[in-house]
C-alpha cells in the first residue's frame, strides 16, 4: 500500500503570526515538502492544478519535474490535473514527459476540478463538463497507446496521421487515477477502463464516499477486470498532529477556523465528527485511517492534506515527522494484516512493465516512421535515474 501527502498549493495567511507567504516562498517551501516526505519513507507526493488565486500550481508537471529531479524514490503524481480544461494532446504530452523526467516515477490524477470559472478562462462550457471529462479522456488514452491516431470528436478540431510525443517510457502509459467528490460518472469511467478510482475523502461523510468506491468496485468487475476487491481506490484524509490531542486541537483551531477552504462554517469538533479530518495525537490519527478498510474494504493508497491554511513551514515539517515516524509504519502493518493475497498492491511504473513484458523477458524496440524507440536505455528500470537525478 503507498502512503503519501498532497498539496492544494494555497497561499493562506498564517492567522496566528500574520504573515502571508509570497508565491516564490510558497513554491519554495512545497519543493522543501515534497523532499521531506520522501526522507520520511513515503511513497507519493502530488499537487494540485489551480488556476486561480489563493492557489499557485497552474503547472503541476514543471513543479514535478522539479521534485523528480531532487528526489529518488517517491512517486509524483497530481491532485488533480484538469481533464476537462486541457488539450488532451498537450495532457499526453506532458505527463509522457514527465514520465521519462521522473525515471518511471509518475502517475497522475484526473478529475474535472472545483473551480467553475475554470472553463471559460480556458474557451470551455462548464455545461459541457462531464461530456469533456468523457472525451478528452478517451482521446488521451488512445495518444498513449496507439502510435498513430485519427481521430474527431466535439471539442477540439479532428486529428489526421498524429503521434503524440515523447511516446511512454517502454510504451507502457502513466497510470491514471480519476479523482472525484460527487460524481457517479467518473467512478464509472474509472471503472470502464479498468483504471484507479481516487475518493477525496475530505470534505463530507464517509458514507457518501462508501457509496462512490462501492459503484466503482461493481462496474470495474462488470468490464471484466477483476474482482469488485480487485479494484484500484485511493482515498484522500487530512490530520493535524501533536503529542495530545489537547494540544492539537488547540495549536490547529485558529488555522482551520479561518482557512478559506472550510473557515467560517461547522465547526471544528463538528467537522472532525462528519469528515475524516483528524486532529489529535498520532495514536488517534493510526485508530481512525486503520479503521477505512472496514468503510471501504482493502485499497491501495492514502494520501493526506497537511500543508494547507496557512500552517507554517517548520509545523509542516513537523506533522511529516510524525506521519513518516509514528504514523504510516504502524499503518502499514495493520493495512496489511489480513489482506487477502489476491487484492493487487498499487500500480507502479515497474509493476505495469512486468504485467505487459514480463518479469524476465527483454523488451524490444518497436520501429516506426513517426517516432523514435522510447525503451529504458542500457539499464532494467529499476537502476534508472530520473533527468537531473544524481545517481
Amino acid at each position: 500500500m503507498q502512503f503519501g501527502i498532497f498539496s492544494v498549493s494555497d497561499i493562506t495567511q498564517d492567522p496566528v503570526t500574520g504573515d502571508t507567504p509570497s508565491e516564490a516562498e510558497r513554491i519554495r517551501a512545497t519543493a522543501t515538502i515534497a523532499r521531506h516526505a520522501e526522507e520520511v519513507g513515503l511513497d507519493v507526493f502530488a499537487i494540485g492544478e489551480h488556476h486561480n488565486p489563493p492557489f499557485w500550481s497552474s503547472s503541476p508537471t514543471t513543479f514535478l519535474a522539479a521534485v523528480a529531479a531532487q528526489t529518488e524514490r517517491i512517486i509524483v503524481s497530481t491532485a488533480t490535473t484538469l481533464i476537462t480544461t486541457n488539450d488532451p494532446v498537450k495532457l499526453a504530452e506532458d505527463y509522457a514527459l514527465l514520465q521519462h523526467v521522473a525515471g518511471g516515477r509518475a502517475d497522475l490524477m484526473l478529475g474535472r476540478g472545483n473551480t467553475g470559472p475554470v472553463y471559460p478562462w480556458f474557451g470551455q462550457d462548464i455545461r459541457q463538463g462531464l461530456p469533456l471529462a468523457i472525451e478528452n479522456y478517451a482521446l488521451l488514452h488512445r495518444l498513449w497507446r496507439e502510435d498513430v491516431v485519427n481521430w474527431e470528436g466535439a471539442f477540439r478540431t479532428p486529428l489526421q496521421g498524429f503521434t503524440s510525443t515523447p511516446r511512454p517510457l517502454d510504451d507502457v502509459p502513466p497510470f491514471v487515477w480519476h479523482g472525484s467528490i460527487r460524481t457517479p460518472e467518473i467512478a464509472e469511467q474509472a471503472a470502464y477502463y479498468g483504471d484507479g478510482y481516487f475518493a477525496n475523502n475530505i470534505f463530507w461523510p464517509k458514507e457518501h464516499y462508501q457509496r462512490l468506491v462501492a459503484l466503482y468496485r461493481q462496474r470495474f468487475a462488470h468490464y471484466g477486470h477483476g474482482t469488485p476487491e480487485q479494484a484500484i481506490v485511493g482515498l484522500g484524509g487530512q490530520v493535524f498532529m501533536r503529542a495530545s490531542s489537547q494540544d492539537a486541537v488547540r495549536e490547529f483551531r485558529p488555522f482551520f477556523d479561518n482557512a478559506p477552504v472550510y473557515g467560517h462554517g461547522p465547526s471544528l469538533e463538528d467537522f472532525t465528527e462528519m469528515t475524516p479530518l483528524t486532529v489529535g495525537s498520532p495514536q488517534q490519527v493510526i485508530d481512525r485511517y486503520a479503521a477505512m478498510r472496514d468503510t471501504f474494504g482493502d485499497y491501495q493508497r492514502q494520501l493526506f492534506l497537511i500543508d494547507h491554511a496557512g500552517l507554517p513551514l517548520k509545523t509542516v515539517l513537523e506533522q511529516l515527522d510524525l506521519l513518516g515516524g509514528e504514523v504510516v509504519p504502524v499503518l502499514r502493518r495493520e493495512l496489511s494484516r489480513g489482506r487477502p493475497a489476491d487484492v493487487p498492491d498499487a500500480p507502479t511504473h515497474a509493476s505495469l512493465v512486468a504485467a505487459r513484458y514480463g518479469a524476465q523477458a527483454a523488451r524490444q524496440p518497436r520501429p516506426n516512421a513517426n517516432r523514435g524507440d522510447n525503451l529504458t536505455v542500457g539499464l532494467p528500470y529499476h537502476d534508472s535515474a530520473p533527468v537531473g537525478g544524481d545517481r
